[in-house]
């Protein structure tokens, strides 16, 4: 039995929840959080939905550990969300010590799972639930590519007055202010962006993209964005569980790509059943190789913070 648990009852782990049992991704749907009654509450609702909505997948709720236990694939959401005003990095601490707890469960009942971290700030909590895990690092990946590149697509086809479809997108970097647009690499049926938008509008683009969740927190107020966020999770676990050997934006470990080692980050990968296949290395010009870094230090400073706290 194809068991998948997700880490967090919050909004996007019940809308991740909710897509993995309408696409059929497992047979079994763990949804796990601290809170008593939340997640049995969902499940209850998204068993009683599967009436209409026709599918077969079974969603359990829990507040046990052990009934994440033999999981094929984990997504960790679980953390305190932004509020307006905050940056990804405040959530350092609180976030660390939940990503923790949870490898700790993930490796004495899941060994052989994979794990795909949606926890902010990104970059940091992937690196650190991969230290805690200790598995192989290609098994524990990053959302924040997806996403970033969602946003930017749905940018782009707005400008041009529509063609969603059409859009393809490549966000590498950090998942945080300093991530970098590729609109080079970015393309509207095949065609890149730099040739059918000018370089303002590009530009305009590239900068409502690195700020998109912070555009979406200040709009809501109470919350931050989970639609978006969950559709991106679910495909990064569609790839893996049905080997689909598929390019995305995701934060890998780096070993030397990109002149870089010894962090996760966003780069383009290759997605299948053992999780990242291999790191995709782009032509990148000598300003993007400068926004890279840049982005790298970023991460390095809050592994710094993790050190500092005792949560490394």
């Amino acid at each position: 039995m194809t068991r998948v648990t997700v880490v967090g009852a919050g909004f996007v782990g019940m809308t991740c929840a909710q897509r993995l049992a309408e696409q059929e991704l497992a047979e079994e749907i763990v949804l796990i959080d601290v809170l008593e009654g939340r997640p049995q509450g969902l499940a209850l609702d998204l068993n009683q939905a599967a009436a209409v909505e026709g599918y077969q997948a079974r969603v359990v709720g829990t507040n046990d550990p052990k009934a994440t236990y033999g999981s094929d694939l984990f997504i960790m959401t679980a953390g305190l969300p932004r509020k307006p005003g905050m940056d990804r990095s405040d959530l350092v601490e609180v976030n660390g010590k939940i990503v923790n707890a949870v490898a700790s469960y993930i490796q004495e009942g899941s060994p052989e799972a994979r794990v795909i971290v949606v926890s902010n700030p990104l970059d940091t909590m992937v690196y650190l639930m991969a230290e805690r895990l200790g598995f192989p690092k290609n098994r524990v990946v990053g959302m924040a590519g997806v996403l970033d590149s969602s946003r930017m697509a749905f940018f782009i086809a707005e400008k041009l007055g529509g063609g969603i479809a059409d859009a393809r997108c490549m966000v590498l970097g950090g998942h945080g202010d300093s991530m970098v647009p590729m609109p080079q690499f970015s393309t509207q049926n095949g065609v890149n962006i730099p040739a059918l938008l000018p370089e303002e509008d590009v530009h305009a683009i590239n900068h409502r993209t690195q700020h998109g969740g912070a555009e979406i927190v200040n709009l809501l107020k109470t919350g931050s964005a989970f639609y978006a966020p969950s559709s991106a999770a679910v495909a990064m676990a569609k790839a893996i569980l049905r080997n689909e050997h598929r390019l995305m934006p995701a934060a890998a470990y780096l070993d030397g790509q990109y002149g870089l080692s010894g962090l996760y980050m966003g780069v383009p990968v290759v997605l299948g059943a053992q999780g990242v296949e291999r790191v995709v290395e782009l032509e990148i010009d000598e300003e993007g190789r400068k926004k890279l870094n840049a982005s790298a230090l970023a991460i390095q400073a809050d592994i710094e913070t993790l050190k500092e706290k005792g949560l490394l």
